[in-house]
């Protein structure tokens, strides 16, 4: 009898439910709701759906009610390790952090990696919301803090509801569709006006002449609703167009207000003021443990001044940071 070793087999998670090779559906939940197709009893299915639904947004809510200031920063998956999109990202996040918030992601590979290794490599809080899909990604090794969701619009629910600006760097049909959500909730007033910043303008200037001259020139938008949309290329230049929105209380608190209570202040980590006026992480048990989890997986400050806005350190997982090490798996 040949049985493929557990390290080859396919691999699926659904909430807290474990599938590996025959036993993972040919579907995904969302889809099984989504799926009109078949015989009425999904009639009798969807009372049981509302109540998962209903639990992951416990979950969630439960578990990011006290998270402070975050900003949530979407891109493509599938950008290269040695990519300059991959950097500019991790340089981005590492300076976010820096400046107290917390980095939410939607914990999968590329851009998303990158973000959440920015923000380990500058001791910030970094999150990953991942989604259950047909191609298995699972949570980077760089999430401190994580959930997987079955369902996308609760997932989205999370990225609108924790978030203080939404960073989107390139990316794919995924990216585009949380840009224009939260554009579209802003836009509605739906949801509170925040930052959202499209990093890298050679890549969005197309996009953002057909808006001008294609959707507004017919009236389809109105002119000022382009100013929803703010655009830069470097790291300081992102954080700097965030953080004087939140001081000028365009996010919605009063002007004048600090830019953070610190993220990591609903992780047990106390908050302190740097010469800069940014507030820090330090202390508290559960901060602390995170500090001391990364001390074990984050290469020492010494000759790493590779990555800027990062204090010099540099976050690689190492053959000691499985599953069990991360307290978002």
């Amino acid at each position: 009898m040949n049985v493929e070793p557990e390290s080859r087999r396919r691999v699926r998670r659904q909430g807290p439910a474990v599938l590996r090779g025959r036993a993972i559906p040919k579907t995904t939940t969302d889809q099984r709701l989504l799926d009109r197709r078949g015989a009425s009893d999904w009639v009798h299915a969807d009372p049981w759906r509302v109540l998962r639904i209903q639990a992951e947004f416990v979950e969630g809510f439960g578990l990011l009610a006290e998270l402070g200031m975050a900003v949530s920063v979407f891109g493509s998956s599938r950008a290269k390790l040695d990519s300059a999109q991959y950097d500019l990202a991790m340089r981005i996040s590492a300076a976010l952090a820096k400046a107290g918030y917390a980095v939410i992601t939607g914990g999968g590979p590329g851009v998303m990696e990158a973000a959440n290794k920015g923000a380990a490599s500058a001791n910030g809080v970094s999150i990953g919301l991942g989604i259950e899909l047909p191609q298995e990604q699972g949570l980077n090794d760089y999430v401190d803090v994580g959930l997987e969701f079955r369902y996308f619009f609760v997932r989205k629910t999370m990225f609108v509801k924790y978030s203080q600006a939404f960073v989107v760097l390139p990316g794919g049909f995924g990216t585009l569709d949380e840009l224009f959500e939260a554009v579209t909730l802003v836009q509605t007033g739906k949801i509170t006006k925040f930052p959202i910043v499209l990093v890298q303008r050679s890549y969005w200037s197309g996009l953002l002449a057909w808006l001008r001259e294609t959707v507004a020139g017919q009236d389809k938008i109105s002119a000022a609703d382009l100013d929803l949309l703010s655009v830069a290329d470097e790291p300081d230049e992102v954080v700097r167009i965030i953080t004087e929105a939140h001081r000028n209380g365009t996010e919605g608190e009063p002007a004048g207000s600090p830019v953070a209570r610190h993220a990591g202040l609903a992780f047990g980590m106390s908050e302190v003021t740097t010469p800069g006026g940014s507030a820090q992480a330090a202390g508290g048990e559960r901060g602390q443990a995170i500090a001391r989890d990364r001390e074990r997986h984050v290469d020492s400050a010494a000759d790493r001044d590779d990555v800027p806005g990062a204090d010099g350190r540099r976050a690689e997982p190492r053959a000691d940071r499985g599953r069990g090490d991360n307290p978002g798996r």
